[in-house]
């Protein structure tokens, strides 16, 4: 499930790609798929465990095309340890709504980026966040949780700040925010809740078989409901 446009990333073999706050690795799965040189970086040394299981999978499977390299490292966003310029293309995927220092952070993602490079950083929307805030105070009120609400306008001046060109916006995964607003209205915790296994098990399928309606449909409602923001940027030469 992927929430950026990797085409418009223009991620190939080669590309100096840095995946911070990686997780279980999604992001940095496909851009290896891709054949671009990846960093999955994450303050979870467990989890970032299991991603570089991941990664020697793909390689043993055949799904990593010649000169496609990975590597996991454990660290925090706001004090990386690359050089100014290091990564043609850096992608801050659902991880700033968790950091109070965001704009130190942001700051850190425009330095590690090399001139020309790409910037993509996602975030939950506000619309559809806000109704998780208002439904439930245990969605965000723990540790680690959610600290903030972006407003899409307020994060891209941010970023504009730091030197970057906006170039492009874009909604995602509209079919996951009422799976969320569900959770939230009858306990975050709660997974086997009728409600909340049923339409799990939908989301599921949908990942799994990819069927054309819903693709349709998650399209159209995107614009509407979709639960993450993507904002795209390039660094001037």
């Amino acid at each position: 499930m992927l929430t950026v446009d990797f085409d418009r990333l223009r991620v190939g073999r080669g590309t100096r790609f840095i995946d911070v706050g990686a997780g279980a690795g999604r992001h940095s799965y496909e851009a290896l798929r891709r054949g671009a040189d990846v960093t999955a970086y994450d303050m979870d040394e467990v989890e970032l465990k299991g991603v570089d299981e991941m990664f020697g999978a793909l390689e043993l499977e055949g799904e990593v095309p010649p000169g496609g390299s990975a590597a996991v490292r454990v660290g925090d966003i706001l004090d990386m340890p690359y050089a100014d310029g290091s990564f043609d293309v850096v992608l801050a995927s659902e991880i700033l709504e968790h950091v109070p220092q965001d704009d130190a952070a942001i700051s850190e993602l425009v330095r590690i980026l090399a001139p020309g490079g790409i910037l993509a950083i996602t975030v939950p929307r506000w619309l559809p966040e806000r109704i998780c805030w208002a439904l439930s105070d245990e969605y965000h009120g723990n540790e680690g949780g959610h600290i903030r609400i972006f407003k899409a306008d307020a994060l891209e001046a941010k970023v504009v700040a730091n030197g970057m060109r906006f170039t492009h916006k874009h909604h995602a995964h509209a079919l996951h925010s009422p799976f969320w607003w569900i959770k939230c209205a009858v306990g975050v915790d709660r997974e086997q809740h009728p409600l909340v296994r049923t339409y799990h098990q939908m989301l599921v399928w949908d990942m799994m078989q990819a069927p054309a309606a819903t693709r349709l449909a998650e399209r159209a409602l995107n614009p509407v409901i979709g639960k993450s923001v993507a904002l795209y940027f390039q660094k001037p030469l």
